[in-house]
């Protein structure tokens, strides 16, 4: 038996997992990869051990649904076989990371910028774990194949979660042609595994949960802050979306739950294609002060309700602090009738019967 089962096994028995057959199912297969990344082989020369490249070691690609435990047992497999040759981050983070590092690289005039940055990045790193990859920004699908190949090349094990299964990935996408051989380079090089677990633990997790408090007083942050807890596994970082050369930042993101205030979604002049990004990028999201509207502040209000639209369309979890009930947020103001389908919505949302969809 296998490290990672070990600690799958000692979570369930003490009552930190619930027993999940699909989830054991991949179990070998971390477990398999655990022990690559912790045998990188050595050699002697006049006295000195030095460090062998490792051999290529196939890295897993798990999909599936929202909520199944994709992340939980990814981060199993880096807590347990991790160490400091490992990395977690989110898949966006990442790609914004290795863009950054290329416009740095480009600065120098060297005729190929990925080949180096692929190379610092890789360095004294044997276990890389992306969390929910997916392809939306065309300037990251341009260069995804290639880097990871050099990665990989470099012995680094990638480990990465979607909810989509490889031939879904940018779908659509401008020029997806020129994508298509990263598709195969997943599938030659990954172990494709679907996660078929028929439990959503995320949305299981908020069922029968008070989502929505009002007013927005230390009561309801302490509320929404024991419900963010409740979903970190571990740390959470910023998220940064590319959409049509612009960047989205989200302040807090961990395993598919997103958390900000109001004016970080709303007071910025995002439109109907950011939002859509956003509701594709989280499958929770926790606003927090939510205010009263009127024609003060009349922009806020329209960006407000396209997020809700958003949100409801892509059946994303919705938790907020706000003002008032979803009723009473606008009661005045020219756009006062409109809103009467955001509250509605919002209303909605907040159901049982919404978490069960």
């Amino acid at each position: 038996m296998g490290q990672v089962t070990n600690a799958y096994q000692a979570r369930v028995a003490s009552g930190d997992f619930d027993a999940d057959p699909a989830q054991a199912t991949v179990l070998p297969e971390l477990d398999r990869v655990a022990g690559a990344v912790q045998s990188v082989p050595s050699r002697s020369v006049f006295g000195r051990v030095l460090k062998r490249t490792p051999e290529f070691t196939a890295g897993i690609y798990l999909w599936g649904g929202v909520g199944r435990g994709k992340s939980m047992l990814m981060d199993l497999l880096h807590e347990v076989a991790g160490g400091d040759h490992s990395r977690r981050i989110h898949f966006h983070a990442f790609m914004q990371e290795v863009q950054g590092r290329l416009h740095e690289a480009r600065k120098t005039q060297v005729d190929d910028a990925l080949i180096p940055v692929a190379a610092a990045m890789s360095d004294g790193l044997r276990l890389l774990c992306l969390d929910e990859m997916q392809i939306s920004d065309i300037a990251d699908a341009m260069i995804v194949g290639r880097f990871f190949k050099q990665l990989q090349d470099a012995g680094v094990v990638v480990v990465t979660t979607s909810n989509r299964r490889p031939d879904d990935l940018y779908k659509d996408g401008l020029n997806r042609a020129l994508f298509l051989p990263f598709i195969e380079l997943i599938k030659t090089r990954l172990s494709v595994i679907e996660l078929t677990s028929p439990h959503d633990y995320r949305q299981d997790r908020l069922a029968g949960e008070k989502v929505y408090f009002h007013p927005a007083d230390a009561t309801a942050r302490a509320a929404v802050e024991r419900l963010w807890n409740d979903f970190l596994q571990g740390g959470a970082e910023p998220l940064v979306l590319s959409v049509k050369g612009r960047k989205i930042k989200i302040p807090e993101f961990a395993s598919g739950v997103a958390r900000a205030r109001f004016p970080d979604l709303c007071s910025q002049p995002f439109g109907p294609a950011d939002y859509l990004a956003i509701a594709d990028a989280v499958r929770v999201l926790i606003l927090e002060e939510i205010p009263y509207f009127s024609s003060e502040n009349a922009n806020e209000t329209r960006r407000f309700v396209t997020l809700i639209d958003a949100l409801y369309e892509a059946r994303v979890r919705f938790i907020a602090t706000a003002a008032n009930t979803p009723e009473r947020l606008q009661v005045e103001g020219s756009g006062a009738f409109e809103f009467e389908r955001t509250a509605s919505r919002l209303r909605e949302m907040q159901s049982v019967e919404w978490c069960r969809t």
